[in-house]
């Protein structure tokens, strides 16, 4: 099969591979050599670029000796890995490991949100994060705190040694919205204040006088990558959605156009903050 511009498929599945790969201790020079496929073909297959048969993953997954749940996801991937974005359905819970979405995340050299509720997860405090969890009524009272540690570990792509560059479009109300009370949602906007600041996040303010605005459509996340297409990501309660065909993406990369055109300026947007962060602050001390 040729060589072709990976899809979220064929990325998923090409990972899947080369983490069944270093499980079982080889490298992808050894793989070759037991199966007798050249290097470049198994690094091509490990990248997405490479299409594959059932036989191929087979045979790879033998050496690997991968069995069970993990070779049965692995082999469905095989039957959709030309199909560009795909719907993740996952019924009234979230998946139990995100595993594109964070794999998605790590890979990107930019990543820019749209929030119009409440603030982004990987923004948020663990106060915050969980007085929206537990205020779900799908979630199990159980599962609340692991989600919560689930959602702050993703907070780590701030911390790698060359992190992407992120934009934050926040819509005005997503600040005034009383989650969790006054004090979580004081420490909340500090918060944001407290990461604003760093060199490669961008976090600027929809106004609420401007009426209606550029993404009356809802909340997305747009990735951008080095080595492939941008990917926009949608999230319901019931199901994720991913889309990469040209025409979808660059759609949603002129409603970022049309946000970063009629935001308040970083400036603006603290200043804005913070004078919501201080009246929540005294509005606890009020209380207390």
């Amino acid at each position: 099969m040729p060589d072709r511009e990976p899809t979220i498929r064929s990325r998923e599945l090409g990972e899947g591979l080369r983490v069944a790969m270093e499980k079982a201790g080889l490298t992808g020079a050894e793989v070759a050599r037991l199966l007798d496929w050249s290097p470049s073909w198994v690094s091509r297959l490990l990248t997405g670029r490479r299409g594959c048969t059932e036989a191929d993953v087979g045979s790879f997954l033998g050496i690997c000796r991968v069995r069970g749940k993990e070779r049965a996801r692995l082999m469905a991937l095989v039957h959709e890995q030309n199909t560009p974005g795909w719907l993740q359905q996952h019924g009234s819970g979230l998946p139990k490991q995100l595993v594109t979405l964070i794999d998605h995340e790590n890979k990107a050299t930019a990543i820019s949100f749209f929030q119009s509720v409440i603030i982004p997860g990987i923004l948020q405090t663990g106060e915050y994060a969980r007085a929206i969890i537990s205020g779900n009524v799908n979630v199990p009272a159980s599962e609340v705190e692991d989600r919560v540690a689930a959602r702050l570990a993703r907070q780590s792509l701030f911390s790698r040694e060359r992190p992407a560059r992120f934009a934050f479009f926040l819509h005005e109300l997503v600040l005034h919205l009383p989650v969790g009370g006054s004090q979580v949602m004081s420490d909340q906007l500090h918060h944001l204040l407290r990461l604003s600041v760093r060199p490669y996040i961008t976090l600027r303010v929809v106004p609420a006088a401007l009426g209606a605005y550029a993404s009356t459509a809802g909340p997305f996340t747009f990735m951008e990558f080095a080595d492939f297409k941008p990917v926009t990501y949608l999230e319901s309660e019931t199901s994720s959605l991913f889309l990469e065909k040209i025409d979808e993406t660059q759609a949603y990369r002129n409603i970022l156009s049309a946000l970063a055109e009629t935001a308040l300026a970083e400036g603006q947007s603290r200043e804005l903050i913070g004078t919501i962060a201080t009246t929540r602050y005294e509005e606890h001390d009020d209380q207390s």
